[in-house]
């Protein structure tokens, strides 16, 4: 096995992982490892926004209090309290480093989502938020000659060592290399792919959630997964976010009847907290007996449209849906995971040496429902408090070459892509976004069925995808069954 050494390890090149990465390139060398390209991440395809307290009309108080109502009660106020007071900050210094977010003359616009009650949602190009900041970070990281890149390096495993995490394993041109590191950076984000329906790009596969349980970190709200009421529903067409951002300027959800339905399920009708308007489209779905409903946003001008959205109506022309004079049919996808590896507000997990941020992580900020664009500050918030974090804690790893041990299977899944498809439907059908107790043990019956293909360790990265995506799975259903309430996306229906 081949054995490399670098001062800090960061796992993830999304804005959570880059963001700690320039923390810890003041400190020492940095390698940057990502399964895909570099930019290959869910910040990329982030189109709403970023939600900070920099408007005329808002205040720090004013976005804690809609994050905290948001959470359904149950997000940790130390949490909520460090992402809103330090978000201006991170906001500042990105355009400090070049971010262009859509002004007018020399203003700054923001715009408004659902559950905010103040406009504070900044934008980029339109609907190009994540892209554009996933743009300057990594320009910043090109800068850093202390921060080394390895895109297509699959993580395989962490390196625990007498109670430390000591580095981890990484898949590369079908060689095994076991990187030793003074502290280890897990920013891999999220695992919507272990739905059948889901917004998260392929790389989306819970790989640092699983490698973490495994590794022996603690787990927290696991059973909250947003999902998005809106994404594109047309034949061909991929599971295309349709940002709330349309309903903040006026869209409004029609059934497939073409009424309007919203204000009969919350007062808020289609502003009111994602799980709300979800649970409201898969209810008349199934009342109107269909497998989608209409976003309509064609009482607007079709010229602020194409400004306003550029993306999204470029994507939706390809469908040959104009979204200017048509209705777009949308349906609810898994997007977001609110649980994760458990960490306080400076990265720290339960094991020493391992740090976390951004999706793949809980400091509980999120509660049982996150509000709408506060992902992206989160991953720059805390990103950059686990780089600290890990900089002041770091370690010198001795000499543990001889004690390096990775069990590798030459054998291969047998029909990996039925499998991967079982999974995903199964825990669309059973423990999406309305569960019940029969439904949830039928879900973890199946996937304990098929849980021999955990306890290998493969040399593909599809194959190992699969592994995560089962044990991201059962992680989920497990903790589903130990809620028996119904609390924001926990959603239960005896």
């Amino acid at each position: 096995m081949i054995t490399e050494r670098v001062d800090f390890l960061v796992i993830g090149s999304g804005v959570a992982g880059l963001r700690a990465a320039f923390e810890a390139a003041e400190a020492g060398s940095v390698y940057v490892i990502t399964k895909d390209t570099l930019k290959e991440s869910s910040t990329e395809y982030a189109q709403g926004g970023v939600a900070v307290a920099l408007c005329d009309e808002d205040t720090i108080g004013i976005h804690f209090e809609d994050t905290i109502k948001a959470g359904d009660g149950l997000c940790k106020d130390e949490a909520v309290l460090t992402l809103v007071n330090e978000g201006p900050e991170r906001i500042m210094e990105l355009i400090s480093w070049g971010a262009e977010f859509d002004k007018s003359d020399s203003k700054l616009i923001f715009t408004l989502e659902a559950a905010h009650s103040r406009r504070r949602i900044l934008h980029a190009h339109g609907d190009s938020t994540g892209r554009e900041i996933e743009r300057v970070l990594i320009k910043k990281a090109m800068s850093m000659p202390q921060i080394k890149k390895y895109s297509f390096a699959y993580f395989l495993d962490l390196i625990v060592f007498d109670g430390r995490c000591c580095g981890a394993y990484m898949l590369r041109d079908g060689q095994i290399t076991a990187v030793l590191a003074g502290a280890v950076i897990l920013a891999t984000g999220g695992a919507g792919q272990v739905y059948s329906r889901t917004t998260n790009p392929l790389v989306a596969t819970g790989d640092g959630i699983a490698a973490a349980y495994r590794a022996g970190a603690a787990m927290s709200d696991m059973e909250f997964v947003q999902f998005h009421p809106t994404s594109l529903y047309a034949s061909g067409a991929p599971q295309f976010l349709i940002s709330e951002a349309l309903r903040g300027e006026g869209a409004v959800i029609r059934n497939i009847h073409k009424e309007r339905f919203m204000q009969l399920y919350h007062n808020d009708s289609e502003l009111a907290t994602r799980d709300v308007v979800a649970r409201a489209i898969v209810s008349e779905m199934a009342r109107t007996n269909s497998h989608y409903v209409y976003l309509d946003i064609t009482h607007l001008d079709k010229d602020y449209i194409k400004q306003r959205f550029p993306r999204i109506y470029k994507t939706c022309l390809q469908y040959d849906i104009d979204i200017t004079a048509e209705l777009i049919p949308v349906s609810p996808s898994a997007h977001y995971m609110m649980g994760g590896v458990r960490t306080d507000i400076d990265g720290r997990t339960n094991i020493r040496g391992l740090y976390a941020a951004g999706e793949v992580a809980c400091t509980g900020v999120h509660g049982a429902n996150r509000l709408a664009s506060n992902s992206l500050l989160e991953g720059l918030v805390f990103g950059a408090r686990a780089g600290r974090t890990a900089v002041e804690e770091r370690a010198d790893i001795k000499d543990i070459g001889s004690k390096l041990l990775l069990s590798v299977t030459q054998g291969r899944i047998e029909n990996p892509d039925e499998i991967r498809s079982t999974i995903r439907r199964v825990m669309w059908e059973k423990a999406g976004i309305i569960r019940s107790a029969e439904s949830l043990d039928e879900a973890l019956e199946v996937l304990k069925s098929l849980g021999s293909i955990a306890d290998r360790t493969y040399l593909t990265r599809y194959e190992n995808e699969i592994k995560n995506i089962l044990q991201t799975a059962e992680l989920i259903v497990k903790s589903a069954i130990e809620r028996k309430d119904s609390i924001g996306a926990h959603y239960r229906s005896d």
